[in-house]
């Protein structure tokens, strides 16, 4: 089990590199004035978002393995493994809601600024922060 724990961990923080520097790329894109610039951030951003759906993936597979063969026994009278979880959907939907914002940039119909960008590229931050408390701590 501690392999399985391992590949988990490793997968994770692979896929939150991709999500910590897919928005400052929307953040650039949302600033450039110059049409290559923009088509070259597009590129960027959906080469990026292709590497890190893979992550995201094996990053699923391991923990839902964690959570049949160990954690739901031992857990799933707790609160923290249930707000977990839950925050882990929560970081799926800003994933594909990545993707979405991607197709609207490369359209060039994306109607945020480089502002709010830059506070959007924060929520992954705060949902590791937690998660790590979480599983760590085991607060509740």
């Amino acid at each position: 089990m501690i392999w399985v724990k391992a590949l988990h961990l490793f997968f994770m923080v692979a896929w939150f590199a991709g999500l910590f520097y897919l928005p400052r790329l929307f953040v650039n894109h949302a600033m450039a004035e110059d049409e290559s610039v923009r088509n070259r951030l597009a590129v960027m951003e959906i080469r990026l978002y292709r590497f890190i759906t893979p992550w995201m993936v094996l990053t699923l597979i391991f923990g839902t393995w964690l959570l049949i063969d160990y954690a739901w026994l031992a857990y799933a009278h707790m609160l923290w493994l249930k707000l977990k979880l839950a925050l882990t959907i929560i970081l799926v939907g800003y994933h594909f809601y990545c993707g979405k914002i991607i197709k609207q940039l490369a359209a060039n119909n994306c109607t945020r600024n480089h502002v709010w960008f830059r506070w959007f590229n924060e929520f992954p931050v705060l949902i590791l922060a937690v998660v790590i408390i979480l599983a760590v701590v085991k607060p509740f």
